[in-house]
């Protein structure tokens, strides 16, 4: 399954948000929709689940117009959106009921998520009672309680622990190897890398860069670098100018042209005591920076 954003145009009176937005998101993969606050992110995931209309531009899914009675889509907002004086069960039952499941498959649904999640204590109690951490489980439970095929999580490790952030990636693991579409929307770069194939950014209503991760990375210009060294000091008076230090200790060493890599590698190794020498790729943070450009609109 391929789901498509094309050509996504939406404004709010004179004020245009989005211009032309266009992505790709398969299944069974990933995807990283990024932006800074006012890029667009969130009028796109709101076009994508027909909250609104857009103005232009079509939601496409294996390059045919979306039915929503057919798709099912699930939602983890970054701002909650359950009741907090309800007993768990009875509103987890009712947002899945919503979303066409009978009552009995609903709660046993739901159940099973609570189980899942290791949320069953907390069943039968009100929401305010538990911790920001576990309401964040619940709400995620509403996401997934009725299987749908596309899962959007909005900053899904917000308030989460270590422990139960590494469960979340577990279950979002799941999802991906069930062949769903799992769209990330998020600040946490590590959590991004770490799951998605491709992304976009999205810089002031506009698509700034969209791709396969691995390839955009590659992409950059390979001119520099990264050595994990004891002779550093050695290497860096060796080096002049062209080496600098990181902030973790390692050393970058910029070239005047990507192809002679190999020659410094050799130099490097056959010199000094290395532990690991690699050309240097930009992490999604450089990228993001890079990219993503100053917000100037609202979502």
């Amino acid at each position: 399954m391929v789901l498509e954003l094309r050509n996504i145009e939406k404004s709010f009176g004179e004020k245009k948000v989005l211009t032309g937005v266009s992505f790709k998101a398969e299944g069974g993969k990933a995807f990283g929709l990024l932006g800074r606050n006012g890029a667009g992110k969130t009028t796109s995931i709101r076009i994508l689940m027909d909250v609104f209309p857009a103005n232009g531009g079509e939601v496409l899914i294996d390059g045919n117009p979306i039915d929503y009675n057919k798709i099912q889509i699930g939602y983890l907002p970054e701002e909650r959106g359950l009741y907090p004086k309800k007993i768990i069960i009875d509103q987890l039952t009712y947002f899945a009921e919503l979303k066409g499941m009978r009552r009995k498959e609903a709660v046993k649904a739901v159940d099973y998520w609570l189980e899942r999640l290791g949320m069953t204590e907390y069943r039968n109690k009100r929401l305010d009672t538990l911790s920001k951490g576990n309401q964040q489980k619940i709400q995620l439970v509403t996401a997934l309680a009725h299987d749908p095929d596309i899962v959007i999580l909005d900053e899904p490790f917000s308030g989460l622990d270590p422990v139960n952030a590494i469960l979340l990636k577990d279950v979002v693991k799941e999802q991906i190897q069930k062949g769903k579409i799992v769209l990330f929307s998020s600040h946490q770069m590590s959590y991004i890398e770490e799951f998605c194939d491709s992304i976009a950014i999205l810089n002031a209503g506009k698509v700034a860069l969209h791709g396969d991760l691995h390839e955009i990375k590659r992409n950059y210009f390979r001119n520099k670098l990264v050595v994990r060294t004891v002779n550093a000091e050695k290497i860096k008076a060796d080096f002049g100018d062209s080496c600098s230090e990181a902030e973790n200790g390692d050393l970058i060493i910029h070239l005047s042209d990507p192809d002679k890599k190999k020659s410094a590698m050799l130099r490097l190794v056959e010199n000094y005591d290395i532990d690991e020498v690699k050309v240097f790729e930009p992490s999604l943070n450089d990228i993001f920076v890079e990219y993503a450009g100053d917000a100037v609109k609202e979502d």
